[in-house]
């Protein structure tokens, strides 16, 4: 049975509310950093043309990187609540299910063979990885009799992971790009300019509004795929489309700001705990939450150990790895 907005609060307030929590946290954000701003300072670099040094800083540096982090953040959350639709497994993520692991290795290669490419190039090398690396998963997944479960894939994923991982650092070493790489796999978003913000998020925009169109069939299809047919859905064209979307968005999020494991997992089930089940509801708060959620740990991760940055990557990983252990402590035997 499908929870359509779980609670007495009806969802356009929830989404209200997600909005007001999404834009405070932006302005924290743009504020809060290495060097001193106000909110004065915010205001003139979005609204005037005063300049000055802290303006500078905002608009050259926070701003970009910001953007940045709000698309990547909806991205993945996007992403891991359709692939837990998809699979009906609550473990799915971008990040551990192959997709973003094969998505760096593309972008090593690509850098190691074609060292002049430019930022497209690296966008569109990071698609093919990372349905590459998602179809590995899924296909070593259902090679058992009687398909796929949600733990195999679990599993599938991450040994898979690991060696794509291994060949992106091996690929790295022989080709003394380590850094470079370094620099996009550690999940990082400094540096990032309105350029490459530019390039990649017509990609992200395009892959959520699908998403958003296809929300009522996603809601079908997580619930058994028995009644999706039985109700005329076509199945498998759906989840070659959703397919396509995971791999757009995932694709994304990699060639702009690297790996980010843990995100698209524990979003959606957040998500969930306010809205239910209901796909036509999940995504939209998702992508707010997920920009929300990596607007935070970016923050932290610029002023925690001021004048130095820890990792935005690590940042989620330190709560998403609780978070995963939690849902496979909750909801294993269910979805076994």
């Amino acid at each position: 049975m499908i929870q359509k907005n779980k609670g007495s609060i009806p969802f356009f307030f929830k989404l209200v509310t997600g909005i007001i929590l999404f834009i405070a946290m932006f302005l924290v954000a743009i504020v809060f950093g290495a060097a001193d701003t106000t909110v004065s300072d915010v205001w003139n670099a979005l609204f005037t043309n005063v300049n000055s040094q802290q303006i500078s800083i905002i608009r050259e540096i926070r701003l970009p990187r910001e953007v940045a982090a709000i698309f990547v953040g909806a991205a993945l959350a996007v992403a891991g609540s359709i692939m837990q639709g998809m699979t009906r497994n609550p473990l799915a993520d971008p990040g551990l299910l192959g997709l973003t692991a094969g998505a760096n290795a593309a972008l090593a290669i690509t850098m190691a063979f074609l060292p002049n490419v430019n930022y497209f190039g690296i966008m569109v090398a990071c698609f093919i990885g990372a349905a590459v690396g998602s179809l590995i998963v899924f296909g070593i997944g259902s090679m058992k009799k009687g398909g796929f479960s949600p733990f195999r894939i679990v599993l599938a994923g991450a040994a898979v992971t690991g060696f794509l991982t291994a060949i992106s650092e091996g690929v790295g070493i022989y080709f003394k790009l380590s850094q470079s790489i370094s620099m996009w796999t550690s999940g990082g978003l400094v540096g990032t300019s309105w350029g490459q913000v530019k390039a990649i998020t017509p990609f992200i925009v395009i892959g959520i509004v699908i998403a958003l169109f296809l929300a009522r069939q996603l809601t079908i299809l997580s619930l058994n795929e028995e009644v999706a047919i039985g109700l005329g859905q076509n199945i498998t064209k759906i989840k070659a489309i959703l397919f396509v979307v995971i791999v757009l968005l995932a694709g994304a999020a990699v060639a702009l700001v690297g790996n980010m494991a843990f995100l698209g997992l524990m979003v959606p089930h957040i998500v969930r705990v306010f809205v239910g089940t209901d796909y036509r509801f999940i995504i939209p708060m998702s992508a707010i939450f997920g920009a929300t959620f990596l607007l935070l740990a970016d923050t932290l991760g610029r002023t925690i150990n001021i004048p130095y940055e820890t990792p935005v990557a690590a940042i989620v990983a330190m709560i998403g790895l609780p978070f995963f252990l939690f849902i496979v402590h909750k909801g294993g035997k269910e979805f076994s």
